[in-house]
C-alpha cells in the first residue's frame, strides 16, 4: 500500500511541479510525518529535491560537455555499452546517436565480422580507427564542441541516403510524460529523423536519467523498441514498455 502511495505522490509533484506538505496530506489523508517519511524516499531518487514546506520536481538538466558527462557514471556506462552491443549483428547497419555510453559500444563491437556505422559522434569515429571490421560513415556538419558530435542539414542528407535498421540512442532523460529527451537543439533534428525511420530503436540510459526531463523531448518513450539500462526503472516506466509489447533489459555487472 505505501508502494502505491509514493507513485501516486510521485505523479501528483509531476502534475503541480511544486506542492506544499500540507497539499500532501490533505491529498492522500495521511499525517505529515508519514508524507515527511514518503518525501525523503522521493527525494533520495534524485528526482525531487526539498523546498520550504515542500517538495519539488528537480530542475530540468541543461548541457553538459561532453568530457564532464564522460567521467560520470562510467562504469554503468561500459556496462549498458557492453550489454546493447550484444543486440548487434553481423551484416546489421547501425546508426550510434552521440553521447557518453553510446561510444563505449564500440570497442564492444570487434568481434562482430562486418557492421555499417552510421554516426555524427567524434569520439566514436576516433575509436572505430582501429577496427577494420566496422565500416564507418560519418555524418558532416558543423562540429559542436560541448558534445563532440556532428550537426546541420548536411548530416540529415547524408543520414537519409541509408537504410538504418538499428539505432542506439542517448538521452539525457526520460519519463513518461516528458518522453526521450535531450539537452542540445542542434542535434534535435537527426534524433528525431532516426526515430521516425529506424524499425528497431535501442535506448541506453543509467538509472540517473529515470523520471527526469532535459530541454527538449525528440521521442516518446513509446516510441523506444528496447531499453537497455543498469537497474530497474520505477515501475510508470516498466508500466509503458509492458504496455506497448516493449523489451527493458537490466545490464548486469
Amino acid at each position: 500500500m505505501r508502494t502505491k502511495r509514493i507513485e501516486a505522490i510521485q505523479n501528483y509533484i509531476y502534475e503541480h511541479n511544486t506542492v506544499s506538505l500540507d497539499q500532501l496530506c490533505e491529498k492522500f489523508g495521511v499525517s505529515k510525518n508519514t508524507i515527511r517519511r514518503d518525501v525523503e524516499e522521493l527525494t533520495g531518487t534524485g528526482r525531487f529535491k526539498k523546498t520550504y514546506g515542500g517538495v519539488m520536481v528537480q530542475p530540468k538538466r541543461t548541457l553538459v560537455s561532453f568530457s564532464q558527462r564522460n567521467i560520470e557514471n562510467l562504469r554503468l556506462k561500459k556496462r549498458i555499452a557492453r550489454r546493447a552491443s550484444r543486440l548487434v549483428a553481423d551484416g546489421d547497419v547501425i546508426f550510434l546517436d552521440s553521447g557518453t555510453t553510446t561510444v563505449y559500444m564500440v570497442e564492444c563491437l570487434k568481434d562482430v565480422r562486418n557492421v555499417t556505422v552510421l554516426t555524427n559522434n567524434l569520439q566514436a569515429i576516433v575509436e572505430a580507427i582501429p577496427c577494420e571490421n566496422l565500416n564507418v560513415i560519418s555524418l558532416s556538419g558543423t562540429l559542436n564542441r560541448e558534445t563532440l558530435s556532428f550537426t546541420g542539414t548536411s548530416a540529415l542528407q547524408i543520414l537519409s541516403r541509408y537504410n538504418v535498421n538499428k539505432a542506439f540512442m542517448a538521452s539525457a532523460g526520460i519519463s513518461v510524460p516528458s518522453g526521450v529527451t535531450h539537452s542540445s537543439p542542434a542535434e534535435f533534428d537527426i534524433k528525431q529523423h532516426v526515430m521516425s525511420t529506424c524499425p528497431n530503436s535501442i535506448l541506453l540510459v543509467d538509472h540517473t536519467k529515470f523520471d527526469t526531463a532535459s530541454l527538449m523531448t525528440y521521442a516518446p518513450l513509446q516510441a523506444i523498441g528496447t531499453l537497455v539500462t543498469d537497474a530497474q526503472p520505477p515501475q510508470s516506466i516498466v508500466n509503458c514498455f509492458g504496455e506497448n509489447g516493449h523489451t527493458i533489459i537490466v545490464a548486469e555487472e
